[in-house]
């Protein structure tokens, strides 16, 4: 009887632990159970925020529009006719170029030119053989010669001083706020791309006559797109040739430069008026050298800058001002 006894209470003993802990571990199974219902309803709550960040980010801008394509004005940008003068101008270096040309460099022709050919005339008249049976002896005059020295001398020192000016505006390097913009030459059409904007490289071809025409336009002088850039904005442009040697130019912007395959020549200019400006490539360069114009429309800043926008573009420094603002929105839920 003592061994059932302690049989029995040994195996009492031995079930007791088990009894015990039962009860502990379905405790901990139903916390267990309880932890991922918690955490699902904390994602539940959370998700409403959640779902609609993605959902933010994944929402495509709205396209901007385009501004309309601007009309030319009569007489600028464009030749007249008629015209024995240059072009109005419209930039720095073009105002200068022109009041030399106009106010200097014709006048001055003029002058010398009517005082030459009425001296041709007096020396015919004054000197011919009827009237001087008896050559004159003279071998020469001092004064005459220190005269007609010293006078041409001033007369290129004159015309000097204000066309070094003009050559060193001309060439002189573009601010670092510059827009820049690659201008290509191929046979025959112009590429244009925006670096600084994102805009990819787009082809200028010359519109039909009648296209021309419908659009208001002088025909051989208007393309399908043109080089879209600011008023007041400096502009930079990167010139190349993509095959032979074009030439890039515009007379009423005083802008022309030379495409050549293999080498980036920079031209820099600030437009000063909104208009639509007219020009062609300046180089023989092949059978359709002359069905390659060029138009330049330059619009007020705020309507280029939804011209980018509209061509896919971002504003030149959008691009840190966005990543300025992941970065502080970042920092912002790490806190």
């Amino acid at each position: 009887m003592k061994k059932v006894r302690s049989l029995i209470l040994a195996g009492l003993l031995a079930m007791a632990p088990a009894t015990v802990m039962s009860p502990m571990a379905l405790a901990q199974e139903n916390v267990a159970a309880a932890a991922p219902a918690a955490d699902n309803a904390a994602i539940s709550t959370e998700s409403p925020d959640n779902a609609t960040a993605p959902a933010a980010e994944a929402a495509p801008a709205a396209k901007v529009a385009a501004p309309p394509r601007m009309k030319p004005t009569e007489g600028i940008g464009m030749p007249k006719p008629g015209e024995i003068t240059l072009q109005e101008q419209f930039t720095s270096t073009g105002h200068t170029a022109r009041w030399l040309h106009d106010k200097m460099l014709l006048p001055l022709i003029t002058i010398i030119s009517v005082f030459v050919l009425l001296l041709m005339l007096y020396v015919m008249v004054r000197y011919r053989r009827s009237a001087n049976p008896v050559p004159s002896k003279t071998s020469h005059n001092t004064v005459i010669e220190v005269v007609w020295t010293l006078v041409p001398v001033l007369i290129l020192l004159v015309i000097a001083i204000p066309s070094i000016g003009l050559l060193a505006d001309q060439y002189k390097p573009a601010p670092k706020d510059a827009l820049t913009v690659k201008v290509t030459g191929y046979q025959w059409y112009w590429g244009y791309e925006y670096p600084d904007n994102g805009i990819p490289e787009f082809v200028s071809n010359m519109l039909p006559e009648d296209k021309a025409k419908e659009n208001g336009e002088p025909y051989l002088l208007a393309p399908d797109n043109r080089l879209v850039l600011p008023v007041g904005r400096p502009v930079k442009l990167i010139i190349t040739g993509a095959d032979v040697i074009h030439s890039f130019a515009v007379p009423s912007l005083w802008v022309k430069m030379d495409a050549v395959p293999g080498r980036l020549n920079e031209k820099s200019f600030t437009i000063e008026k909104p208009g639509v400006y007219y020009g062609q490539c300046s180089e023989l360069c092949g059978a359709r050298h002359g069905f390659m114009p060029i138009a330049i429309e330059a619009l007020p800043p705020a309507q280029f800058d939804q011209w980018v926008q509209s061509q896919g573009g971002t504003l030149k420094g959008a691009a840190a001002e966005k990543t300025a603002e992941a970065a502080a929105a970042t920092a912002e839920k790490k806190i």
